[in-house]
């Protein structure tokens, strides 16, 4: 089945290239100059996934996102400038999948999609197929529910990307066991996905700066210097 991908962007030349980068690798793409078009298309019919860019005229990537999170969990990628607060954006109720900086590879952008695709169908493969996987988790003061992608932590939401769901996931499936770097790049990306350990570590000093929005003295997650990180449960 061929995905379609709708891509929002006031550059005229971004949309071009992207769309050409993209149909070469076989997604069908629908490309929107600016956010009040592109709420009107998507809210009538969502593509499989939406690369936004968080600063457009007329309408902004947070505002299509916060509308079309009112009819559609449809995912969803941000485009992001430079020097632009992404945690503050991404801090909304249904925040977006992933995020990716300007300027960026077009190679980058397109393993982002792909596994953002494959991350949110095998989520909701699994919740189809098992009771079990909706349970709640609960360790401590955190509370993660797989089946509406919801995390909070002392009875406050904390919003996070599906990579960063599911590396906190991992963590806290075994509370007190190192997971490596590797083991947690297992478990939020494809095989097919490259990503060093600094990305890992980046992931980790996110989640740590969104679970300290709401708690300035959460410390659940440890770093274990040249071997990876673990949960504590409180």
């Amino acid at each position: 089945m061929t995905d379609t991908i709708a891509l929002v962007d006031d550059d005229r030349n971004i949309l071009t290239s992207v769309t050409v980068a993209l149909e070469t690798e076989g997604f069908r793409v629908r490309t929107y100059p600016d956010g009040e078009k592109a709420l009107q298309a998507l809210t009538a019919k969502p593509a499989d996934l939406a690369v936004l860019d968080i600063k457009m005229p007329r309408m902004d990537g947070v505002e299509v996102l916060r509308r079309l999170r009112e009819t559609t969990d449809m995912p969803v990628i941000f485009l992001t400038s430079k020097g632009d607060e992404v945690d503050e954006l991404l801090g909304l109720k249904m925040g977006a999948d992933d995020y990716i900086g300007k300027p960026f590879s077009q190679r980058l952008l397109i393993e982002r999609i792909r596994a953002v695709l494959r991350r949110s169908r095998a989520r909701d493969g699994a919740a189809a197929d098992s009771a079990d996987d909706d349970q709640e988790m609960r360790r401590g003061q955190l509370v993660l529910d797989p089946a509406r992608h919801k995390v909070t932590w002392k009875e406050a939401d904390v919003v996070l990307t599906v990579t960063e769901f599911l590396i906190l996931q991992t963590l806290a499936q075994r509370p007190g066991h190192v997971k490596s770097r590797d083991q947690l790049m297992d478990a939020a990306y494809s095989d097919d996905i490259y990503v060093d350990d600094r990305t890992i570590d980046s992931h980790i000093k996110r989640l740590r700066k969104k679970f300290r929005g709401v708690d300035p003295d959460f410390a659940a997650i440890e770093t274990l210097y040249g071997v990876g990180y673990r949960y504590n449960e409180d």
